[in-house]
């Protein structure tokens, strides 16, 4: 399962700044890349309440096998036809509605797999190890594929990135994982239903979800307002380069101490972690030290990869395997739809009230719900086991 994480982990890194080339390749505009990621997005978005509901009434593993092939099938689709000349930009918003499709069956599937594959008490150092090659990539993956573009252009990318699931699919097709018992057939909606009942009796859970949206919601306002500042005030592109990979070796370390670390109080531990969105926000907005951005970009990476390890570990625990796939979904759903609206919001507001109160804000609205939720009782109740297990208190 990791092997054909890294393998996928590695195409990915390179492909996404190809989509954009590809794009510009084939004629179209800057409207036009973001059509063909908002058609991504919104493909991914409302397919995934749909692909925790048949990650949990199929065998994971398949689910997972199907997605890899659509997604290998469609990236060698799109390197065909760049390579061959003869790609339209309808095209591509075709193939890529197709893999965002495809992603949101894959995503649950693989969050609620991951508990069939090793011990309980091996969960965290599982769900580190498999974060790890995307953040070891996110380092030097953009301007690799930058490279790799200039000399053989974004078709032979697209084909790597296609290989990339071929050599996932296989890696997963020899997995070997104990049969679980699935439920008799329902309805989808009941299924749907059962999912969110899961979700709702469970105060810890959807007070983090809601946290978690927040700081989802505001992260686009460093991508939207840090380059800008970057090319003002920090000496362009390069600078931003920097920082961007600064993110990407704090996030390896996070990885890395997410082996070991394991916190008494889970979800307080993952609650203060997830507060580290705050940091890189501050920092552009009240400093013109590369320097010291980077350090809070690399504070973040470190926080946000942590957290996210130690938070997959205690859902995978505490939700009910039968469930785990569709409560999951929630979890994506949630994440994957509040960021668009970032992306829309933070624009026009920082050229409404300027940069640096904006910055301000989103710090305040990703940090502060953070810390607050860590005083929610049923919160602090979640607690690691002398087992090495996390358990709910009372």
């Amino acid at each position: 399962m990791w092997a054909g994480s890294t393998a996928s982990a590695l195409g990915d890194a390179v492909v996404q700044i190809a989509l954009i080339f590809a794009i510009l390749h084939v004629g179209g505009t800057a409207s036009d890349i973001g059509v063909v990621l908002a058609v991504k997005t919104v493909a991914q978005v409302g397919c995934l309440l749909a692909g925790g509901v048949w990650a949990d009434r199929l065998r994971r593993q398949y689910v997972m096998l199907t997605a890899d092939a659509v997604r290998g099938a469609v990236q060698t689709a799109l390197a065909v036809l760049l390579l061959s000349g003869h790609a339209h930009i309808w095209e591509l918003c075709v193939g890529e509605a197709l893999y965002g499709a495809a992603t949101s069956f894959f995503n649950p599937a693989s969050t609620a797999l991951v508990p069939e594959t090793v011990p309980a008490e091996q969960l965290q150092q599982a769900n580190s190890l498999l974060g790890l090659p995307g953040s070891f990539f996110s380092v030097a993956g953009p301007a690799v594929g930058g490279v790799l573009i200039a000399v053989f252009g974004p078709g032979w990318l697209f084909a790597a990135d296609a290989a990339s699931f071929f050599v996932s699919l296989a890696c997963l097709a020899l997995l070997r994982v104990p049969p679980r018992p699935l439920a008799a057939g329902r309805s989808f909606r009941a299924d749907l239903a059962d999912g969110w009942h899961e979700l709702a009796i469970r105060p810890w859970y959807w007070v983090n979800l809601l946290a978690h949206a927040c700081g989802n919601f505001v992260v686009p306002a460093l991508f939207v307002i840090g380059p800008v500042i970057a090319a003002r005030s920090l000496g362009g592109a390069p600078a931003w380069g920097a920082l961007s990979a600064a993110w990407g070796a704090g996030a390896v370390a996070g990885g890395l101490v997410g082996l070991r670390f394991k916190p008494r109080r889970p979800l307080v531990a993952t609650d203060l972690l997830m507060a580290g969105i705050c940091l890189p926000l501050l920092a552009l907005a009240f400093s013109r030290s590369v320097a010291l951005i980077a350090t809070a970009e690399a504070v973040f990476g470190f926080t946000m990869i942590m957290g996210n390890s130690v938070w997959l570990t205690a859902m995978q625990e505490l939700i009910p395997d039968a469930v785990r796939a569709r409560v999951g979904a929630y979890d994506w759903f949630v994440s994957l739809a509040i960021m668009p609206v970032g992306w829309l919001v933070m624009g026009p507001l920082s050229s409404s009230i300027g940069f640096t109160p904006t910055l301000v804000a989103a710090a305040a609205l990703g940090g502060i719900p953070c810390v607050l939720v860590t005083l929610v009782p049923r919160v602090q109740a979640v607690r690691r086991t002398p087992a090495g297990g996390i358990a709910v208190d009372g």
